[in-house]
């Protein structure tokens, strides 16, 4: 963890732990408290089991007849009831949403379209045109308007068809004819998505964050397509403890021995979230905030003052939207006042492998962890043994499922629970030569089989929806095809060659060019591939 007297770490170890010494100003929604969810009733063998180790390992589930947590507000039955519809989601960076063509994305089961019009504005739609319910990010923008590729119906920015093809001249366009329409705002680079059928935005509830106002304030931000619910992303991104384990030497920071106890101190509960300080037991002295906000937005900050005496910031924020059953979107991003050197030296695309690499790593056991719950159908009370020494916050962000979880599609909290009433729809995405010919814009991928949909695919998950690396596989892959192709003639003369001096230099540089055609070869690999963990002896 970097200390306020020196540079900061890579960008990659703020992706999992920042230290926040101070709370991030947002403006704060003064809605009604959630009503309370009833308590679950069964297992209670297993629950008297595990409760009988409570004292022993400093579990934080209560015995049996004691209350959720010491300290713990009671919701309010009467004071209202949480709407997961009444919020604002991140959709997307907006840098990364295309000009020239149309973005699918989903908000748990609602399948959605965003795209710019003639005039650059973000529209958004839901994602099927009313004549036979194909799906219009599939079409194309023509003149400023929404395609939809099937018959070439036009859509405007408001939802209303402007042209159908097929009508004879002078019948007129039905008033029905038009696209359901949601309302989306760029906030701070950002794109959110109001969500509700009933009320028209509530502008209160759109998050802002403080720091990113600040001159001077710069940020790295990237998009990760993750192949597990949002609840269990948020769970690992809120968990400190898994750092020094799990990513141990990932980016020369996190080690495993550094793995200890931790303190956490709770000091807001609220109807839309909760926040509080935790640190390592050995630096006491570095207190860190972490605050959850409802439905999905996740905040660490840190303020501090420089050896020159200068306020600095750094700031780390994880906008996790669920994107069904089973999958989710990260927008991550870091920002700071004060640039690492290494952020000056590396170009982008190596902090985005990097957080891939990262992802990767938490992939395996965040995707069984998730196939667990769907399959026990218990709160997690049944099935964690938390800690109180690591995993307080998981504890309490369950805890608020179960406040807040009966205003949601379907949940998993710490006592209650509401598993999905139907599963998961999974539709069957084009592969190979067939993936290449249909995917011809970036929310799709391109050429071959490594760019088909696949949630277990890097260039899938993250390549697609970012612009400078797809810019960068495609200047590295031309390179590499140059590269080899001179190296290859550079043989050739160098076998034609009339002396010996000549052969040498031709010869040596083939080696040049065929090394530096390695190495675009590598750097495509560290984009697009994978990582796989290897095991060691300790």
């Amino acid at each position: 963890m970097t200390t306020p007297s020196t540079a900061p770490a890579p960008l990659a170890s703020l992706l999992r732990v920042s230290a926040a010494a101070v709370p991030v100003a947002r403006r704060r929604p003064k809605s009604p408290a959630a009503a309370a969810a009833a308590r679950w009733e069964g297992g209670g063998g297993r629950r008297r089991c595990r409760a009988a180790v409570v004292e022993e390992a400093g579990v934080l589930l209560p015995k049996e007849g004691e209350g959720e947590g010491e300290g713990e507000e009671a919701p309010d039955a009467a004071a209202g009831r949480y709407d997961w519809r009444e919020e604002w989601y991140p959709l997307y960076l907006a840098k990364e949403v295309p000009d020239d063509a149309a973005l699918p994305l989903t908000v748990f089961d609602r399948q959605l379209v965003l795209w710019r019009d003639a005039h650059g504005v973000l529209r958004c739609h839901e994602d099927r045109c009313p004549h036979r319910l194909a799906k219009l990010s599939e079409g194309q923008i023509v003149d400023g308007k929404l395609e939809c590729l099937y018959h070439g119906w036009q859509f405007d920015g408001d939802g209303k068809c402007v042209k159908i093809p097929q009508l004879p001249e002078g019948a007129k366009i039905p008033r029905s004819a038009c696209a359901r329409n949601y309302e989306v705002r760029d906030s701070q680079g950002v794109v959110w998505v109001w969500m509700s059928d009933a009320n028209p935005p509530d502008e209160g509830k759109l998050p802002w964050f403080e720091p990113y106002a600040r001159a001077g304030f710069t940020d790295l931000s990237t998009v990760h397509e993750l192949p597990y619910d949002h609840s269990i992303l948020l769970e690992n991104l809120m968990d400190p403890a898994h750092v020094p384990i799990s990513h141990d030497r990932t980016d020369w920071t996190a080690k495993r021995e550094d793995a200890q106890p931790l303190f956490f101190d709770v000091t807001e509960r609220t109807p839309r979230g909760f926040a509080g300080y935790w640190g390592r037991t050995g630096t006491p002295h570095l207190r860190n905030l972490l605050r959850f906000e409802a439905p999905c937005v996740l905040t660490n900050t840190l303020e501090f003052a420089d050896k020159d005496g200068r306020e600095q910031c750094f700031s780390a924020h994880f906008l996790c939207r669920p994107a069904g059953q089973g999958k989710s979107m990260l927008l991550v991003r870091f920002g700071s006042t004060l640039r690492s050197p290494l952020a000056k030296v590396l170009p982008s695309w190596y902090f985005h492998q990097n957080a891939c690499k990262v992802f990767e790593q938490d992939m395996g056991f965040l995707s069984s962890q998730n196939e667990v719950l769907l399959r026990e159908k218990l709160p997690t009370r049944e099935l964690y043994l938390n800690l109180r020494s690591s995993d307080t916050w998981v504890a309490e962000y369950r805890k608020w499922m179960d406040r807040a979880g009966h205003g949601m599609p379907y949940y998993f909290g710490h006592s209650t629970l509401s598993p999905p009433p139907v599963p998961a729809v999974v539709e069957q995405a084009p592969a190979g030569a067939v993936a290449g010919i249909s995917a011809s814009f970036p929310a799709k991928g391109g050429v071959g089989m490594v760019h088909a949909p696949n949630p277990t695919n890097r260039y899938f998950r993250h390549v697609v929806h970012c612009k400078g690396c797809r810019a960068t596989v495609k200047k590295y892959t031309s390179l590499k095809t140059v590269f080899a192709a001179l190296a290859a003639a550079a043989l050739s003369a160098a076998i034609l060659a009339a002396t010996r001096q000549w052969k040498a230099v031709l010869v040596a540089a083939s080696a040049v060019l065929a090394a530096a055609s390695y190495a675009c070869d590598a750097v495509l690999s560290l984009i697009t591939t994978n990582f796989i963990r290897t095991h060691r002896r300790l």
